[in-house]
């Protein structure tokens, strides 16, 4: 049985990150999935964007690009925004150690279609990259709520209400 009678669409993955070993445990969470493909690796933001544009021009671009945020050289957030104008139809989903809200908000704000943390468990990693991949967005709960929270908060709060609280 292939993957396509399962009913998964087969999604390619390009995995993004400054250590050698992040990278191979990650390739090797990933290949659990009959459904997804590694289908490249880099160890920073600039290394990506070169094999990106290989892939371009050979065997065709990922659908999504797992990127750490913080490496040397092009970090993953400059390296995000380059890959959302430069190569609009893949998808960049942000895996990182630190739960900081300006990594968060960054990688989205540059065109990430997630966010998650490290310490995601192998099954939860997959339904990410398979929502990702399908147009969805993914944010791990914290920053979920963090942001429903903001929102809630700026739409409750009226003008008027808002300088009482200055007074």
């Amino acid at each position: 049985m292939g993957v396509e009678s399962e009913g998964l669409r087969p999604t390619s993955v390009m995995i993004v990150d400054d250590q050698r070993y992040a990278r191979l445990g990650l390739a090797l969470m990933i290949r659990k999935a009959p459904d997804l493909h590694v289908v490249a690796e880099a160890g920073d933001g600039q290394e990506a964007l070169e094999a990106l544009e290989r892939l371009n021009r050979s065997t065709g671009l990922p659908d999504v690009v797992l990127m750490d945020v913080r490496m040397p050289g092009m970090d993953g957030i400059s390296a995000t925004r380059a890959v959302a104008r430069r190569f609009p139809t893949v998808k960049v989903l942000v895996l990182t150690t630190y739960d900081q809200d300006e990594f968060a908000f960054g990688a989205l704000s540059a065109g990430a279609s997630g966010f998650l943390l490290k310490d995601t468990r192998t099954a939860e990693l997959h339904q990410a990259l398979r929502a990702v991949s399908s147009g969805d967005a993914i944010l791990t709960p914290r920053i979920t709520r963090q942001m429903l929270n903001q929102h809630m908060t700026r739409r409750a709060v009226t003008p008027e209400q808002r300088d009482a609280r200055r007074r």
